[in-house]
């Protein structure tokens, strides 16, 4: 009895020490705040010389207006391309929290330099308040700009592919239960963006319209400061995992072995074909991908010949022999390449927002008093109001309300949701067009049409409903959009399917930078519909139209893809004891956002 005790006690005792030095859980809700303030300080310092940045390149650099919009266009393509390769980077090797470090010291050191070109009168061309006969930038002061551009470029490239993964990596999106709570990761992502955003173009814009550019951009370049160092503050709370290397090799390699073994037939029996939990456990947590019987050529990768099942002990040849998951993981990129590309037209349709309609603004009346106007900026306020009060609606009132009838945690399927912010998307484009009309025919009345400084006797509350549709479509579509890539990619690429979404937008801006050029190239010399100096003899509204008629071929395409689409099956695994694992067959289940 004595020696039972003494056991006892010192089993208690045991107990108590491991329960005393039990390492403390990482992750939760707790780790948000860090992530998030990063995030929002780079969207606050983002907007912040982004939604003027017309007026600085028109107004203080003395752009054409042309060549201003491409600027402008280019560099948020840009922006919105180098996320592929932080992605790549962050999958590959150096990790999530890594990539989203050092890309955050970049982007702090070209907003430097952005607020030094602002600083220094060396560095712009000397002033020109009539806008008429004005000297344009310098080779060299362009390049300064130009460089500081790259450098936030870059610096995005390595923050926005990694944030929402990285927030998703707090929590376990797999468990039963998480999917269904009432908060919601993508709306409140984009929730808490509308906020920076918000901030930026109030604050910030009215600064640099009324005091000056370097207090405009040096406030940005403090936030971003503040947000570097609030998130290495939260790296001790912070879940992080390895990287499980890069799935764009991964991808190569099914091609490669799929191409190699295109000769051989597919075996009736798809359990036949190769599977290796092992070798998939670092790119599979969460469960693995259930073989599809859509894109069957690419099965023939993972094919076993002969030779490779009497060599099975050996280390496979990842260049002629795929499992079944990584097989699945470049089915379902293929699968998801329709529905995003869809994206593209509506970014390149609405990449106007911060040039022409900034200008428009800026020939319209815009007092709200007499000593008091609204920076023509500042008017993306609107849309930023209605992103944010619309992810509130959204979440709290119309996703209970839809699933009484849909039975969907979501309320509504993410490509639905993406279908209503085309269709919000095309309206708002038509609405663009008759205010445009309207503000030309004001200007005519009045005889302004030949007066590019002239304020327009129109008010500026003309342009808010195609600000509000803006910002409705933003709730359905970019949300959804988001929402899609990052619940359909395979597990281990969801930083690539973050990138995937920016890159929309690059192709976006490019495709709004070439629609520019090419209706200012060949709409004609005497009646261009984007002249360089003065829009008010230009057609606007036709580009409008046009834009317009481009995005009803769109939801089309769009309409059929959706259509067509298959969800990916995956096989879903739950935190169980040994002995359950040992029993469990697995639970097959065909996961829809």
């Amino acid at each position: 009895m004595e020696i039972e005790n003494h056991t006892a006690a010192k089993g208690a005792a045991t107990t108590t020490h491991q329960h005393y030095h039990r390492p403390r859980r990482r992750g939760g809700l707790r780790t948000l705040p860090f992530i998030l303030a990063n995030e929002v300080c780079d969207r606050f310092a983002t907007s912040g010389f982004h939604a003027n940045l017309i007026s600085y390149l028109t107004q203080e650099m003395n752009m054409p207006l042309v060549s201003a919009s491409n600027t402008l266009t280019n560099f948020s393509g840009t922006s919105s391309f180098t996320p592929l390769i932080g992605a790549f980077i962050a999958d590959s090797f150096a990790g999530r929290f890594w990539t989203i470090t050092i890309a955050s010291l970049i982007y702090q050191l070209g907003l430097i330099s952005i607020t030094v070109s602002a600083t220094l009168p060396s560095l712009r061309p000397p002033p020109c308040p009539t806008q008429v006969n004005c000297k344009e930038a310098s080779l060299s002061q362009l390049w300064v700009l130009y460089a500081s551009l790259l450098l936030t470029s870059i610096g995005t490239g390595g923050i926005r592919p990694c944030v929402v993964p990285f927030s998703g990596d707090q929590f376990d999106m797999s468990k039963k239960g998480v999917a269904s709570r009432k908060w919601n990761l993508f709306n409140w992502y984009f929730f808490a963006m509308g906020l920076a955003s918000l901030s930026a173009v109030t604050v910030v814009v009215y600064i640099q319209d009324n005091m000056s550019w370097a207090w405009g951009l040096g406030i940005p370049t403090i936030t971003m400061l503040i947000s570097v160092i609030a998130f290495v503050l939260g790296s001790h709370l912070y879940k992080t995992y390895k990287p499980s290397g890069s799935p764009l090799l991964r991808l190569l390699q099914v091609i490669v072995a799929a191409v190699h073994k295109r000769k051989l037939v597919l075996p009736q029996d798809p359990n036949l074909l190769y599977q290796n939990k092992h070798l998939d456990a670092h790119i599979s947590l969460h469960g693995k991908l259930l073989h599809s019987d859509h894109y069957k050529w690419l099965d023939k990768a993972a094919i076993v010949t002969e030779e490779e099942a009497r060599d099975a002990n050996a280390p496979p040849n990842l260049w002629r022999l795929a499992t079944v998951h990584r097989v699945e993981e470049l089915k379902c990129i293929i699968g998801m390449i329709p529905i995003w590309a869809a994206g593209i037209l509506l970014v390149a349709s609405s990449s106007h927002l911060h040039s022409f309609v900034v200008l428009q603004a800026r020939s319209m009346d815009r007092h709200l008093s007499h000593s008091f106007q609204i920076p023509p900026a500042s008017m993306s306020i609107f849309s930023v109001l209605t992103m944010m009060f619309g992810v509130v609606v959204y979440e709290r009132l119309f996703v209970p309300l839809a699933r009484r009838f849909t039975n969907n945690p979501s309320g509504i399927t993410c490509l639905q949701r993406m279908g209503v912010g085309f269709v919000i998307g095309i309206i708002c484009t038509v609405v663009s067009a008759l205010v445009e009309m309207k503000r030309k025919s004001v200007a005519s009345k009045y005889h302004l049409l030949d007066d590019p400084k002239a304020t327009i006797p129109i008010s500026v509350f003309w342009l808010v409903p195609q600000y509000f549709l803006h910002g409705l479509a933003e709730v359905f579509m970019s949300v959804g959009h988001l929402e899609f890539l990052y619940d359909q990619s395979p597990e281990s690429m969801k930083s690539t399917a973050s990138a995937l979404y920016s890159i929309t937008t690059a192709i976006g801006s490019y495709i709004g930078t070439m629609m520019v050029s090419l209706v200012h190239d060949y709409s004609g010399k005497g009646s261009n519909w984007l002249p360089d100096r003065n829009i008010n003899r230009g057609k606007l509204d036709y580009y409008y139209f046009l834009v317009s008629g481009i995005q009803v071929i769109n939801l089309i395409y769009y309409l059929i893809c959706a259509w067509l689409y298959t969800y990916k099956p995956l096989e879903e695994v739950s935190e169980m004891t040994n002995e359950e694992e040992d029993l469990d067959l697995g639970n097959d289940k065909s996961l829809g956002c």
